[in-house]
Formats: structure tokens, C-alpha cells, sequence
């Protein structure tokens, strides 16, 4: 069985599918880095930061677990003609830095309050 056989697959290797699969990508790869960055924070902020790589790692875990449904949910509506865009995936990853931003200047502000 090839890969253009699956149901899953797109009739074309470049079409948009695979564009969104590497854009959320990059946003996993972006939140991990930050995730990691906050813990040159440490030693000014203590052990707060640590709670911050965490909380960006669940947001970069959670994009990733959700990578392969999305992958196959765009490539059969591609297939099919039906695809529509995924507001709540991006809504609900804009919401999430958002509150990890806002729980980092709390810290901040905590801490040297």
C-alpha cells in the first residue's frame, strides 16, 4: 500500500496540510525554546521559573499530541473538499501563552514586589 493510498493522505505531497503541520511545528518548537529560555531566570527569581518551563512544556506537549488528528482531519478535507480552519486550536494556543505570559510578569512582579 502506498502513502497516496491511505485515506489520511493528500493528493498532493505540498498541499496545505503539510504547510500546517510544519507551521504548528515551528510554534512547538518556539514555545519548548522559551520554556527552556525562562530558566535563565533562575537565579534571579528563584524556583518560580521552574513552574513556568513546566507550564510551557504541557503548551508545547499538548500541541504535539494534538499534531496527528489535525494532520488527518486537514488532509481528508482537502481529499474531500470540505476543509475548514481550526479556530479553537489557535484560539486555545494564543490563550495558553497568554496566560503563561501573564503568570511570568506575575512572578516578576511577585518576587520583586
Amino acid at each position: 500500500m502506498s502513502v497516496h493510498d491511505r485515506l489520511d493522505a493528500p493528493a498532493d505531497a505540498g498541499l496545505q496540510p503539510e504547510r500546517t503541520v510544519l507551521a504548528w511545528g515551528r510554534t512547538l518548537l518556539a514555545v519548548g525554546v522559551v520554556g527552556a529560555g525562562f530558566l535563565r531566570w533562575l537565579p534571579h527569581f528563584g524556583w518560580w521559573v521552574v513552574f513556568l518551563t513546566v507550564l510551557a512544556w504541557l503548551i508545547a506537549a499538548a500541541i504535539h499530541a494534538t499534531q496527528r488528528r489535525r494532520y488527518g482531519r486537514h488532509s481528508r478535507g482537502v481529499r474531500h473538499g470540505s476543509l475548514s480552519a481550526d479556530p479553537v486550536a489557535v484560539l486555545s494556543t494564543a490563550a495558553a501563552v497568554a496566560g503563561l505570559s501573564l503568570t511570568g510578569i506575575a512572578i516578576v512582579v511577585i518576587t520583586r514586589g
